[in-house]
């Protein structure tokens, strides 16, 4: 897909899912080599470590973190606990009591629970937060109703004005509007597309968009191509190809397989009730259940009758369809405006 010799932008820009996969093999290593691995992961994530703090330090994670710890301030800060009500026995301010301890231990397993599905970093990192600032609410009503409201009025503020960050890295990765998505779809019945129905708005988007972008540097050519539409904001294609947005469906983000403008199939399933079939949206299931590799290797076949060489990355439509190999094409697509 990438031409030899070049290096990968994904390299470069470190993203959720590949700092967790880094530490899963970091910890792999240190197993099976015993002292040396565990020396040589400690030195591979400590020679990444600023990339890592450069991604983290944003101002949504800033706030998310000063938030997530403000009880644990208030509680500890010298010249301020001195004067907050606790049920401690010997009348400490200063420390949690036994019923904040059992709300702490609660949040931690709760945490724990959520985690295990979790694909990327931005998803551990996102349940830690949102459920944190839940505990943090409880907390502060449970300790003065008026810093309750306080904490509680900043929480609604913090949703309204910061948004997490949008992924903005490397992708090969077409944007539909509803005046687009009948018309590419059906353009060449020899293309196959694989189209992500997302909404902005929704957490577990932002979460994927790292995945189906790396997906698509590793399999996008010119018999298979991949696509995003935004059904938060083109609710007319969200009716259509009948994916709701309805946060209790559970349908986003939606993967939907076309051939000829046609669905062959769709990731999560939906039930009778209109409820989405737990399904986990990590790249080996997704390389599993749309068949990517056979996909991929089928359009080397369209490749060639275009006269493309097997390395040769997306090119450009003519006026007939079909896709021409160009200069700008060596570079992946970083624009997130629909096309």
């Amino acid at each position: 897909m990438i031409q030899k010799g070049q290096i990968s932008a994904c390299a470069l820009q470190p993203t959720g899912s590949a700092v967790i996969s880094f530490l899963l093999y970091a910890s792999r290593v240190a197993v099976r080599s015993g002292n040396m691995g565990l020396i040589t992961g400690v030195c591979t994530f400590l020679y990444h470590l600023p990339q890592i703090y450069r991604w983290l330090l944003k101002p949504y994670y800033i706030a998310s973190f000063l938030m997530t710890i403000a009880f644990l301030v208030v509680r500890k800060a010298p010249g301020l606990c001195e004067h907050l009500a606790s049920d401690r026995e010997d009348g400490n301010s200063c420390d949690f009591d036994w019923r904040e301890l059992e709300i702490l231990m609660f949040l931690s397993a709760i945490v724990m629970m959520k985690n295990r599905r979790a694909i990327t970093l931005e998803q551990h990192i996102g349940n830690l937060f949102m459920f944190s600032k839940v505990a943090n609410v409880i907390l502060f009503f449970r300790l003065d109703i008026r810093l309750g409201i306080l904490y509680l009025t900043l929480c609604v503020v913090f949703v309204m004005t910061c948004k997490p960050p949008i992924y903005m890295g490397p992708e090969y990765i077409k944007y539909f509007s509803d005046k687009t998505i009948d018309e590419e779809l059906q353009r060449d019945t020899r293309i196959t597309w694989i189209v992500e129905f997302y909404a902005n708005w929704s957490s577990d988007c932002q979460s994927f968009a790292p995945v189906f972008a790396d997906l698509s540097l590793k399999y996008n050519c010119a018999g298979l191509r991949f696509g995003k539409v935004d059904i938060g904001r083109y609710g007319e294609v969200s009716q259509k190809y009948k994916v709701s947005t309805s946060p209790l469906a559970k349908q986003l983000p939606s993967l939907l397989l076309f051939q000829g403008g046609r669905e062959l199939m769709r990731r999560p399933m939906v039930d009778k009730k209109g409820r989405a079939v737990s399904w986990t949206f990590n790249e080996e299931n997704i390389i599993r259940e749309f068949n990517l590799n056979e996909l991929f290797h089928k359009s080397k076949k369209l490749n060639k009758s275009l006269g493309f060489k097997e390395n040769d990355f997306q090119g450009v439509e003519d006026n007939e369809g079909l896709y021409q190999e160009t200069d700008e094409a060596d570079q992946p697509k970083e624009s997130k405006k629909d096309q």
